[in-house]
């Protein structure tokens, strides 16, 4: 086990292209090609249509933002809350849970984005490099090991 644990480092920076990647490439039409389209399904679905900026906003530049292992937490927080919404008012998870064809991937990328969140960018990320040398952007650790034992 301690041999996988080597390789987290590389498996947080996979995931975080992979995601990257996935949101990038769907926010982009959102926001620069599809944009009219975007916002007529959008209507249709129930939202304002001015949501499709912010979903375009929201995964374009999201997934920029994990690619580079930038804000990784924050950007991973927005797009799983986005996603979230999707698998719920759009891919019917809470009304036919047992329908897992039509929301696996929106499920994928919620999961994914939430373990970013919570687990950060790692090692070979921006947000190590800019970040780590401050204090970093996770959990603080205690100066006192005797306080942590309580």
């Amino acid at each position: 086990m301690e041999e996988l644990e080597k390789l987290k480092p590389l498996a947080l920076l996979l995931l975080r292209l992979g995601l990257g990647i996935i949101f990038v490439y769907h926010g982009y039409p959102k926001l620069f090609t599809h944009t009219h389209e975007t916002m007529q399904g959008m209507a249709h679905m129930g939202f304002p249509a001015y949501f499709a900026y912010i979903a375009g906003v929201f995964e374009f530049f999201g997934g920029w933002l994990l690619i580079l292992g930038l804000f990784t937490r924050i950007a991973a927080v927005l797009l799983a809350l986005e996603m979230a919404v999707a698998l719920v008012k759009v891919h019917g998870i809470v009304s036919n849970p047992m329908a897992v064809e039509n929301y696996q991937f929106p499920l994928a990328l919620t999961v994914g984005a939430f373990a970013l969140a919570a687990l950060g960018a790692g090692l070979l990320s921006l947000d190590h490099a800019i970040f780590a040398s401050r204090g970093g952007l996770g959990p603080r650790k205690s100066k006192n090991k005797n306080r942590d034992r309580d």
